[in-house]
């Protein structure tokens, strides 16, 4: 069987020059350690190596100032949520978060647990298809950081522009990052899944301004605390070995197509020609998002008739075109274009979806 088009907001697909090489070494890691990297101890000298230049590789992809740490750690971005708070309240108790959609909600949720959270903005009320304007935020000026989503996989909406902050800054870019060129040093902290642009489930890459680890709150369990992973090289315990060599493989590949600003353009072409098959369908399909806030990595849109939805999956998992379904919490549509998405990924599916709009509008 030929692969498919996988549209998943994650899980996502891989590059497949990136799962063509992992297939070449699975036996033999670059024809001469005699075993997969898998079976490798994460202390032993192969794997540092993979560890070393997986880190010098996304350093220089988003070219991290050398005051930051890079950690690639376990638990998801869930367990950031609760990481965060504990390490960067720093003796305060008061936190500030933007609330613009569910990953947002449970980011706030879980800081409630060790802090007053303080909503500056909550999108709820518009069924998170806008930002509430920056001029209605109510910030606490007694806060120790402010925490963002960038963008929201779920109901597709995206903040293209950086919250204007004087506290630390925290972002989840589970679902931006390596996407196109950021900033890092307008960050306090970044952190990000790495099962939309990065690689398999299982890991999570952390990038810290390193005086911000030296005050944790008491009581913190000691693999939460960056400090410790800092002071151990992320290997205090035994690391996702395969993940973090599999993340290695696609910042190779990611600089071999020229890098950010490269992925960056074909990012924003793929989102164009998606966003104006749908806005030029006569209605047939729309997305409910303001245009200003609308997602580059996941496109949401329902048809004009939810009575064809299973017909629309059914016929585009046929043509090849999968996991196009939308969030349970949403219904509709939804095609997830992340970086490993090819440009003639995006061109059939556009295709499919006029041509079936023209046999049942």
């Amino acid at each position: 069987m030929s692969r498919v088009y996988n549209f998943s907001a994650g899980p996502a697909m891989l590059p497949e020059a990136v799962l063509q090489q992992a297939q070449d070494e699975m036996l033999d890691w670059q024809g001469s350690s005699g075993m997969c990297v898998m079976e490798m101890s994460h202390r032993g000298k192969e794997f540092v190596s993979i560890a070393e230049q997986a880190e010098a590789d996304l350093r220089e992809l988003l070219n991290i100032p050398t005051n930051y740490k890079v950690l690639f750690l376990q638990g998801g971005a869930s367990t950031q949520f609760a990481m965060v708070p504990l390490n960067l309240l720093r003796g305060s108790n008061q936190a500030d978060y933007l609330n613009t959609g569910l990953w947002s909600e449970k980011a706030v949720a879980e800081a409630k647990k060790y802090c007053q959270v303080n909503v500056v903005a909550d999108g709820k009320p518009s069924k998170y298809t806008t930002v509430p304007p920056s001029t209605t935020w109510k910030r606490n000026s007694y806060a120790a950081f402010f925490h963002y989503t960038p963008n929201e996989t779920i109901n597709g909406l995206e903040m293209h522009s950086l919250p204007e902050v004087e506290i630390p800054l925290v972002a989840d870019m589970s679902s931006t990052i390596l996407s196109r060129p950021i900033d890092v040093s307008k960050f306090a902290l970044i952190y990000a899944g790495a099962q939309k642009n990065i690689g398999p489930a299982g890991l999570v890459i952390t990038i810290i301004r390193e005086d911000l680890t030296d005050i944790i709150m008491p009581g913190t369990p000691t693999m939460l605390s960056y400090k410790t992973h800092i002071e151990n090289g992320s290997m205090y315990n035994t690391p996702p070995t395969y993940a973090w060599y599999i993340a290695g493989l696609v910042f190779k590949w990611l600089k071999s197509l020229g890098g950010l600003t490269e992925m960056g353009n074909r990012n924003q072409r793929k989102a164009e020609m998606l966003y104006a098959a749908i806005d030029n369908s006569g209605g047939f399909y729309k997305n409910p998002v303001d245009l200003t806030y609308r997602s580059w990595m996941n496109v949401p849109f329902a048809l004009k008739d939810d009575a064809l939805n299973d017909t629309f999956l059914k016929e585009a998992k046929a043509a090849g075109l999968v996991a196009l379904g939308g969030h349970r919490s949403v219904g509709g549509m939804r095609a997830s274009i992340y970086n490993a998405m090819p440009e003639e990924g995006v061109t059939a599916l556009v295709n499919f979806m006029g041509d079936f709009a023209q046999r049942k509008g």
